[in-house]
C-alpha cells in the first residue's frame, strides 16, 4: 500500500538556509515524496537542492514522483502570513522551519504569529535540524492513520462579548 503524501512547510532565515540545504540534500528521498511549501528565497533552494540531487542519481529516476513544490512570498513580504494561512485551513501536515536564534529578524511579529498558529493547531513543529530529524524519522510521521488532536475552540468562537 502506498503512503499518503503529506505537505511540509520548509521556512529557514537567511543565516540558517545553508543548514537547511544539508538537511533537506540529506533527506532528499524522504522529501521528495511529498507535497513540500516554502517561503520565498527558501523555496528557490529547497528545488534546487532537490532537483540536483535527483540529476546526480539518475538510477532512480523511474522511482522517483514529480517533485511538488508549492513556492510561497518570501517570509518579510508576507509568505509567513500565507503560510499561516494554510495552517489555520488545516492543509500543513509539519513545519520545519530553521530559524536564527542570532539574529534579530525585521518581521519577528510575523514569525512568532507563524509558530503560535502551528501550536494552537497542533502541527508538528521542528525549529532546528536535530527536531526536524526526530519529527520525519518517527514511525508517527509514516503513519497514515495517525492525526493530531486539535483542541476545540468552539466555547472561544461562540463567546457572548459584552
Amino acid at each position: 500500500m502506498e503512503k499518503k503524501t503529506k505537505v511540509l512547510a520548509l521556512v529557514a532565515h537567511d543565516n540558517m538556509k545553508r543548514d537547511l540545504a544539508e538537511w533537506v540534500d540529506w533527506n532528499s528521498r524522504k522529501l521528495s515524496r511529498h507535497h513540500l511549501v516554502c517561503t520565498g528565497t527558501t523555496g528557490k533552494m529547497v528545488e534546487k537542492t532537490l532537483r540536483d540531487h535527483r540529476e546526480e542519481h539518475e538510477e532512480y529516476a523511474g522511482e522517483q514522483p514529480e517533485l511538488k513544490i508549492t513556492l510561497l512570498k518570501s517570509g518579510p513580504l508576507g509568505g509567513d502570513q500565507q503560510l499561516g494561512s494554510l495552517i489555520a485551513d488545516g492543509k500543513i501536515n509539519a513545519l520545519i522551519f530553521f530559524w536564527d536564534p542570532m539574529s534579530a529578524q525585521p518581521h519577528d511579529v510575523d514569525v512568532k504569529a507563524l509558530l503560535r498558529l502551528a501550536t494552537l493547531y497542533n502541527v508538528p513543529t521542528a525549529i532546528n535540524r536535530s527536531s526536524a530529524d526526530f519529527l520525519i524519522s518517527s514511525p508517527l510521521f509514516e503513519d497514515d492513520s495517525y492525526k493530531p488532536v486539535v483542541k476545540d475552540y468552539k466555547a472561544y468562537v461562540e463567546r457572548v462579548l459584552k
